[in-house]
């Protein structure tokens, strides 16, 4: 996994009213839990930025006033109408925790299909696994150079990742070229 760091501060009260205080200031309510315990923090919006707006699995290291935590972004939860970030939950972490996240797939190609004039369907973008955090990788590859039209990868076919189980149904898609009409009759 990619690593991120956050700094955050204590929070002193909790509840609906102290958190609409915090995000008037600029900051985001945070939960830590999966640990021995649950820690409440808030943490400044701008640096969530690299953490949201990517595909990639971050394990964040969490600075709560010098006191220093390891966890992944487990969900956020953002405004209805302007669409920032008003909460944010953390998994605790340690290299041998065994933690389910969604890694995202990396397809390498171009595929026979595709030469021929068919088009690369991807029809997941990430993957979910189960494992220790320190097996996570980074993101998933799949070869379809020898993908043709009308076929299909599915997540049975993905070579096993060490120490890593993949949650999904082996028979779903994960992308397939499909035929382009003026293909379909010959």
């Amino acid at each position: 996994m990619k690593k991120a760091e956050i700094v955050g501060y204590n929070r002193a009260n909790l509840g609906r009213t102290a958190s609409q205080e915090l995000r008037g200031q600029g900051m985001v309510p945070c939960v830590l839990y999966g640990g021995t315990e649950q820690v409440s923090f808030y943490v400044p919006q701008y640096l969530f930025r690299p953490l949201l707006f990517t595909p990639d699995v971050y394990e964040v290291t969490i600075n709560i006033e010098g006191k220093i935590y390891t966890g992944i972004l487990q969900d956020s939860q953002y405004h209805p109408t302007t669409d920032s970030i008003i909460h944010a939950d953390f998994l605790e972490i340690t290299p041998d925790k065994v933690i389910k996240v969604a890694v995202p797939v990396k397809l390498h190609g171009p595929s026979e299909g595709q030469k021929k004039g068919g088009k690369l369907v991807q029809k997941m973008q990430k993957i979910r696994v189960q494992g220790p955090a320190k097996n996570i990788p980074d993101y998933i590859n799949i070869d379809i150079k020898d993908l043709d039209l009308g076929k299909s990868v599915k997540v049975g076919t993905i070579a096993e990742i060490e120490g890593v189980k993949i949650l999904e149904a082996a028979s779903n898609p994960v992308a397939f070229i499909s035929i382009p009409r003026a293909l379909r009759g010959q």
